[in-house]
C-alpha cells in the first residue's frame, strides 16, 4: 500500500493526541480508541494494534530527554561513579512496576478482547470524571507529607502501583490514576507528577516490547515502508508535543487542581454517549 498524504496526516494527527493525553488525566488509550472510531487509517487490525501502543515510545522519550540528569544514575563526580539516590528511586520504580506489569503479562489478551471498546471508553471518562472531582472537593492532597520525589517510600511505590492498575481499563488515564493515587497517600501534586513520568519509562517501554515482539511473532518482525513512515511520524509527532504538555502539566498543577479535567471527561463522556446511543 503507498502512502497517501491522507494517511500521514492520520499519523499525525494520532501523534498530537497521543502526546497530549499520555500526561494529561485524560486517558491516551481512551482517546486513541476514540480517534480510532471516528478516524479509520488504511492500514491492518493487527498493525493498529502495534500502533497504538509502540506510538507511546515518542511520549517516554520525550520524559528521557526532560529529566535525563533525574533518571541517569551514573556520574564521574560521584566516588562509586553510581549515584545512591537514583539508583533507590530506580528501585522503587520497578516495585511500583510490579502489580500492572504482573496483570497486564498474564491478562494482556483478554483486556484487549474486552475492553478495547468505544463505550467501556464513555463509562469510565465520566465515572473517574466524577471521581476527579469528589477528589478534589474533599481537599485530596491539601496537606502533603511528601514533596519531594526522594521522599516517598517503598511503600509509597507500591500503593502508586496498585493504583497503576486502574489504569489496564480503557478511559482511566495512567497518569491520572497515579498522580491521584500518590496524593491520596500524602504526595504533593508536582512529586506525585514527576514520579508517574518516570514510571511511564519502564512501563510504556515494557508494554511496547511485548506488543512489538507477539506482533514479530504472528505476523513477522518487519514492516513495509508504509508502515515503518506511519509509525516513525506518529512517534515523532508524540515526542514533540509531549515535550511541551510535561512542562505546561508541572507548571499547572502547581497553582490548579484537576476540577477541569473531571469537567472535561464527563463532557467528553456524555456527547459520546449521546453519539453512540443514537
Amino acid at each position: 500500500m503507498e502512502l497517501s498524504i491522507a494517511e500521514w496526516l492520520k499519523a499525525v494527527f494520532l501523534g498530537i493526541v497521543e502526546g497530549i493525553t499520555e500526561w494529561l488525566p485524560i486517558s491516551s488509550t481512551g482517546h486513541m480508541i476514540l480517534v480510532d472510531e471516528f478516524i479509520k487509517m488504511q492500514i491492518t487490525e493487527e498493525f493498529k494494534a502495534l500502533l497504538l501502543v509502540v506510538i507511546q515510545l515518542g511520549a517516554i522519550l520525550a520524559v528521557v530527554v526532560l529529566y535525563f540528569k533525574q533518571l541517569w544514575p551514573f556520574s564521574a563526580k560521584e566516588r562509586l561513579f553510581v549515584c545512591a539516590d537514583k539508583f533507590s528511586m530506580w528501585f522503587k520504580i520497578f516495585v511500583a512496576c510490579i502489580p500492572a506489569g504482573v496483570i497486564g503479562i498474564l491478562f494482556d489478551d483478554p483486556i484487549d478482547a474486552l475492553l478495547m471498546k468505544p463505550m467501556v471508553v464513555v463509562v469510565t471518562l465520566i465515572l473517574y470524571g466524577v471521581l476527579f472531582l469528589v477528589l478534589e472537593k474533599r481537599g485530596v492532597g491539601s496537606r502533603p507529607r511528601v514533596t519531594q520525589i526522594s521522599g516517598i517510600t517503598y511503600r509509597d511505590a507500591l500503593f502508586i502501583g496498585i493504583f497503576q492498575l486502574l489504569a489496564l481499563i480503557p478511559g482511566t488515564s495512567r497518569s491520572g490514576a497515579t498522580i491521584l493515587g500518590g496524593m491520596l497517600i500524602g504526595l504533593a501534586r508536582p512529586a506525585a507528577a514527576e514520579f508517574t513520568f518516570f514510571l511511564a519509562v519502564p512501563v510504556m517501554a515494557g508494554a511496547s516490547l511485548i506488543k512489538s515482539l507477539k506482533y514479530g511473532m504472528e505476523y513477522g518482525f518487519s514492516l513495509s515502508g508504509t508502515e515503518t513512515i506511519i509509525l516513525v511520524t506518529g512517534m515523532l509527532v508524540a515526542f514533540l508535543v509531549s515535550i511541551a504538555v510535561i512542562r505546561f502539566l508541572m507548571s499547572y498543577i502547581r497553582k490548579h487542581n484537576f476540577v477541569v479535567f473531571g469537567w472535561y471527561r464527563i463532557a467528553l463522556g456524555l456527547i459520546l454517549l449521546g453519539y453512540f446511543c443514537l
